[in-house]
This record gives C-alpha cells, structure tokens and sequence, in this order.
C-alpha cells in the first residue's frame, strides 16, 4: 500500500507540473486515473543510479566526465538481473551552466536505457548531503565515508537567496517542457527528502530552518 501511495503521488506531482509547463487547461491528475496509468505499468524493478564513475550527479552529467560506455555497461547489467526502471538524479546547475549540452546528455542516456529496457524516474531536486554544490571537477571519493561527493540541489545558497528561485522555475520548466511527452521517461520526483537535516554531517553548511525553506 505504501508503495502505491508513492506512485500515486509521485505521478499526480507531474502530471500537475507538466500540465503547468505546457500550459494545459487540464486538472492534476485524480487518484483514480493515475492508478490506472499505474495498472497499465509492468512490475517495477529498479535502483538509484549513478555510474561508478560518477561521485555524484554534477560529475555522472557534466560534459567532461558523461561517461555513456560505463553507462551502457552498467545498464546492460541491470538489464540481464531484470530491472525496468532507476531513479536518476539531475541539478539546477547543470541547466545554469549549459542547458542545451545538459538536454543533449540526457537524451543520450535516455537512448542507452530504452536499449536496455529501462525507463527512468528524475529526480530533479534534492535535500541530501552537501549543501555546497560547485561546477567543474569534483573532489576524490573518500574511503569509509557513505555518500562522500552527493550533493544538494539547490545548495543552501539558493534555497535561502529568492531571487534565485526564478532561476530554479526555468530549470523545472524547461526540463519538463523538454521531456514531458518522452515516452522513455517513467516519472518525474519533483523533490528528494525535501526537509531533510544534514546538520550531523554538514553542521556549519547547512541552511538553518531548511525544512521551512524548501517547503
């Protein structure tokens, strides 16, 4: 049941945000059609995913480390143990920094998993780990230490800056405005753990009050 729920709310969230984007005079999605979409769906088996190669999404999607042989690869390999979908991770700084390379990358990987059978939920916000996301090369794993490298999106500075927040709706409009009809996509999550506190790891970084904020 809980598992339904999240589906529920996950698709009705994007139908929401795509009938926004694209203008539509349609209602979000009652509970009762989006369950329908969900019936109409093979049973979902999937993962997050980031390849090996990637410390976190900034580096899985910049230009200079995309990696779409390992992703091939490694896809090919959850193809052969069943999977059908993977919950992927985008940012807002990649839309900032190049929004036509960023589209162009994506598409590429949409291509490889639908070789693969794979059809993706993004994640196009994220509350978890570092608060302090940068562009350009990202540092070494350290060893021992879970999530090292992941960051957030937006980092504390956005979400506390509203002047920003245009900034972040172009992002979410234009990427859904972009995809929103791409049958190679499963679903969209708008936001990842939205309210989450990472003051044990990032006491001295992290937005104060931050579930206020996000919300």
């Amino acid at each position: 049941m809980k598992r339904m729920k999240c589906v529920v709310m996950a698709v009705t969230i994007v139908a929401g945000l795509c009938t926004s984007v694209l203008r539509a005079q349609t209602a979000r999605w009652p509970e009762q059609k989006a369950n329908a979409w969900y019936a109409r769906q093979p049973w979902l088996v999937g993962s997050n995913y980031v390849p090996k190669s990637a410390i976190n999404q900034l580096e899985m999607w910049q230009e200079a480390t995309f990696d779409p042989v390992e992703i091939d690869k490694e896809l090919s390999w959850a193809e052969a143990m069943g999977m059908n979908t993977m919950r992927v991770f985008l940012h807002d700084l990649l839309w900032q920094q190049d929004a036509g390379g960023f589209q162009t990358r994506i598409d590429r990987f949409l291509t490889i998993a639908s070789q693969h059978h794979i059809r993706p939920m993004f994640v196009l916000f994220d509350s978890c780990w570092d608060p302090l996301p940068h562009l350009g090369p990202q540092h070494p794993p350290i060893p021992g230490v879970h999530n090292s490298g992941w960051v957030e999106s937006p980092g504390a500075a956005a979400l506390a800056d509203a002047t920003q927040y245009p900034r972040l709706k172009a992002y979410v409009q234009g990427m859904v405005g972009a995809f929103a009809k791409d049958n190679r996509i499963l679903a969209w999550d708008v936001w990842n753990e939205p309210g989450v506190d990472n003051a044990g790891s990032y006491p001295k970084e992290e937005l104060k009050e931050k579930d206020k904020t996000a919300r």
